[in-house]
């Protein structure tokens, strides 16, 4: 296997191991906000160190602040939010729904940044649409408790919609010209402050297995980031084949570890949402 298929394996484990935590942190009593803080100051630390961001251009005259503390307010929000989708809905019906997120951007350069859109990808927007509705579809009443069936959808919607616009945001940061790692590590660092804020004001009572937690989630977060930066740079003539790679096998591994490892039961439709979720990522691919 080449270095680069090394790196888009390691970042597809990363990318559903941090649901995969998020899941298991019910059922060890983790906090999960403290652990999320922590992630932050992790991951901004190995930002800094590992992909070390001109410090010059940190603080340049043309740094978008808004959209950065727009960044740092929705990437612990959304986190949060993924948080309680993998909780109700599952790790993969929740990693599917984050995955589907990269069609909010594609709608977002036609609608505001004048990109002119081909049939090609208005068939994919077409279908991660309805793939969206297959995996939000909720049973009949009979074959679902009322209590907390809202939070089956609802929170799988938020994450969909809150990662999706992130990735616009980051995608704005780099039309201004700031570095993506000093983007990064700014973003990471408002989201931690932001966090931090959060528990003090709620009067945290913080705990070592809590901040143990968050070290492993924050290590797993950047994992997922730097593998799939390294795998785009050891394949620099394939860009499509990590990106479809990336989304297929996260949804696709997800939905193996949510069955197999936490016996989630997925319905037909949902099925057929995920089979549509891969069909319109192939539709992506540039050809």
């Amino acid at each position: 296997m080449t270095p680069g298929l090394l790196y888009l394996a390691a970042s597809i484990a990363c990318s559903v191991t941090v649901a995969a935590m998020l899941k298991l942190a019910r059922g060890w009593r983790i906090d999960v906000r403290q652990a999320i803080a922590v992630n932050y100051a992790v991951a901004a630390t190995l930002c800094w160190t590992v992909l070390r961001p001109a410090s010059d251009t940190l603080f340049a005259a043309g740094t978008p602040w808004l959209t950065l503390a727009a960044l740092g307010i929705l990437l612990p929000s959304v986190f949060l939010a993924m948080a309680q989708a993998v909780r109700h809905a599952g790790v993969a019906r929740s990693d599917a729904a984050q995955r589907l997120a990269l069609f909010i951007p594609l709608i977002a350069a036609f609608l505001l940044f004048g990109e002119t859109p081909d049939g090609p990808k208005l068939a994919a927007i077409a279908l991660a649409f309805c793939a969206l509705y297959c995996l939000l579809r909720r049973p009949s009443p009979d074959s679902e408790p009322a209590e907390g069936g809202r939070d089956r959808w609802l929170w799988p919607l938020i994450v969909w919609a809150g990662y999706g616009v992130i990735d616009v945001l980051f995608k704005q940061v780099a039309r201004t010209g700031t570095a993506f790692s000093g983007a990064l590590l700014l973003a990471f660092v408002l989201a931690g402050m932001l966090m931090l804020g959060y528990l003090l004001w709620r009067r945290a009572r913080w705990e070592w297995r809590h901040a143990l937690a968050g070290v492993a989630l924050g290590l797993a977060n950047f994992g997922n980031i730097l593998t799939y930066i390294r795998a785009h740079q050891s394949l620099p003539g394939h860009p499509s084949v990590v990106f479809a790679s990336m989304n297929m096998g996260v949804i696709a591994v997800g939905a193996l570890i949510g069955a197999l490892a936490f016996r989630e039961s997925l319905s037909r439709l949902n099925l057929l949402g995920l089979a549509l979720a891969l069909a319109a990522i192939v539709l992506m691919i540039p050809r």
